[in-house]
């Protein structure tokens, strides 16, 4: 084999063009250069300089006014008034405080690097050395380079209010969390505790189930084979929004679904808590908490859009997909005298997600 390698390589050192042939040669392709340097205005003119500067830690210091006033609006406009307008505003404010925070940085940043800092173009050979005490110093040097084109070390207002912004762009953020949980009160001693707080609804016993969001009764007569009803206790009606409104429906939340008795097995549902087919599950998913609202009726399975966990009605909605830990809690239903649907108690498990410790 080496042999005819040596073979092959003589023969590729030896060939000639035969006499009249043409052999294409590619010419180099030609570099042409950086183009001609513009000196920008703020290069040539010391005050355009100054007011670029002057722009740039104004923007900044814009940046953080932003900031501040989106955690003012926090306090100002308190959703946990629960009315509509406070909620509105809320948003609005906060949102505009922090766009406008994150917007001043970026403008002020953009505006730094294409008017104050160094505009002159250089070539940074690369190579494949890595890892040396000189490329370390190599290394070590471009920061000061970096720092001194910029003028991050010099120019103590731009560098200045840059941190103050970015620290503060973060604040928004931080204070928002502090309205995950309510805290407790003398007045409500429960409110900072989420497995008691989800482990009470508005269901009880005799309560109607009622369509979402009419508050109109529903007759077990009414529904049909298939159907799939979102439900909400009748008495929900009565409350106002400052009363608490979203906050117990959001708990008492309930999926209504009508099968075949026959496709509830004795031995895998809880049939004394259905009637004829008819069973009641949470729409809050077990998972983290959002509406589990897709019902495939063939199959009887829900879908919750978030995160694909699926539920299994027919199995007393045992978890058979996606990252749900445990299946949705189901609500004892029978009828009232007039045929209208009501629940014989309260959920006998807190409903919502699974990762608060619960009892």
């Amino acid at each position: 084999m080496a042999h005819e390698e040596d073979a092959l390589e003589h023969e590729r050192a030896s060939w000639k063009p035969s006499p009249g042939l043409a052999v294409a040669v590619p010419d180099p392709v030609h570099n042409p250069g950086l183009p001609p340097h513009r000196e920008r205005i703020t290069d040539k003119d010391p005050a355009a300089m100054k007011r670029a500067v002057r722009t740039v830690y104004t923007l900044f210091y814009l940046s953080l006014a932003g900031s501040i006033w989106a955690i003012a609006a926090y306090m100002l406009f308190p959703i946990e008034s629960g009315r509509i307008v406070d909620i509105r505003h809320n948003n609005l404010f906060i949102g505009l405080g922090i766009g406008l925070a994150l917007l001043a940085i970026g403008i002020g940043a953009i505006h730094w690097s294409k008017a104050i800092m160094s505009d002159k173009e250089f070539i940074e050979p690369r190579h494949a050395t890595r890892g040396r005490d000189t490329t370390r110093e190599a290394a070590v040097q471009v920061f000061r380079d970096a720092n001194e084109e910029s003028g991050f070390g010099r120019r103590t207002a731009i560098r200045g209010s840059l941190i103050a912004a970015l620290v503060a762009s973060i604040l928004p953020g931080i204070t928002l969390f502090r309205g995950l949980a309510p805290h407790s009160s003398e007045a409500n001693p429960i409110a900072g505790d989420p497995v008691a707080l989800l482990s009470h609804t508005m269901w009880k016993k005799g309560e109607r189930l009622a369509h979402d969001p009419s508050g109109r009764p529903i007759r077990a007569a009414d529904l049909t084979l298939g159907s799939a009803v979102h439900v909400i206790p009748e008495s929900l009606a009565e409350l106002s929004h400052h009363d608490g409104y979203l906050e117990e429906k959001a708990k008492a939340i309930v999926l209504l679904m009508r099968l075949l008795p026959e496709q509830l097995p004795a031995d895998q549902n809880k049939l004394e808590w259905s009637y004829n087919g008819i069973v009641a599950y949470s729409k809050v998913c077990t998972h983290v908490g959002c509406p589990v609202a897709l019902y495939e009726q063939q199959t009887h399975h829900l879908l919750c859009p978030c995160h694909q966990s699926q539920f299994d009605v027919s199995r007393s909605a045992a978890v058979i997909f996606g990252p749900a830990a445990r299946p949705l809690p189901q609500l004892p239903i029978t009828v009232d005298d007039e045929g209208y649907l009501i629940a014989q108690s309260d959920f006998t498990e807190p409903v919502g997600p699974s990762f608060w410790e619960r009892h």
